[in-house]
């Protein structure tokens, strides 16, 4: 597959623009109208609808974090920062909102770059963030399952065979082995011990 083959069409997208009236809004207005899509200018706020937008620019230079509805990192869109000011300050706060980048002041052109760059970054930030919060399950689901061997190896068994009972009480309970060590640690937080009898 060519690598123009993966490039997205955007026609049909919705876009916010976060930014006082000025010459800028207007260039990057007309450049998402020839590329397809539908294009709102607002400021100081984002309007409620944003939460559906496909794309967000905003103002590096003026602009804060009150003004999102969601965390620094967090947004459910790529996010593009209009950049004019390159105070180390003003490019370190953009680089906690922004998937792309494009400089001020906007001309003719750039715009369709800056859609694709963001909504790849914001693509592969969403990926990131979904590995974390796997990776943080199965190490969460791994204490569950050394908790359940522990209480397990508490009845005078070692820990191997506590391991077998535990994927004993998995295969005649029906469900996986975390949700079979959910269990024996629930067992043992209501009662404080021995899970033998409920088992």
């Amino acid at each position: 597959m060519s690598r123009t083959a993966r490039i997205p069409n955007l026609g049909g997208a919705k876009a916010f623009v976060l930014h006082r009236p000025h010459g800028t809004v207007s260039s990057i207005i007309r450049q998402l109208s020839a590329i397809g899509l539908a294009a709102t200018d607002c400021w100081p706020e984002l309007p409620a609808e944003v939460l559906a937008a496909d794309f967000v620019f905003f103002d590096a230079d003026l602009g804060f974090d009150q003004q999102f509805p969601w965390a620094p990192g967090r947004a459910p869109m790529p996010m593009i920062a209009l950049i004019g000011s390159e105070a180390p300050g003003r490019i370190e706060w953009a680089l906690t909102h922004a998937d792309a980048q494009l400089l001020k002041p906007v001309g003719n052109a750039g715009v369709y770059s800056a859609l694709l760059i963001a909504r790849q970054n914001f693509e592969a930030r969403r990926r990131l963030a979904d590995e974390i919060e796997s990776l943080r399950e199965r190490v969460a689901e791994r204490q569950t399952i050394v908790r359940a061997v522990a209480a397990l190896s508490a009845r005078g068994v070692d820990d191997e065979r506590a391991y077998a009972q535990l994927r004993s009480f998995a295969m005649s309970w029906q469900v996986s082995l975390e949700e079979a060590a959910r269990r024996i640690v629930a067992m043992r937080e209501e009662d404080g011990g021995d899970q033998s009898h409920r088992a």
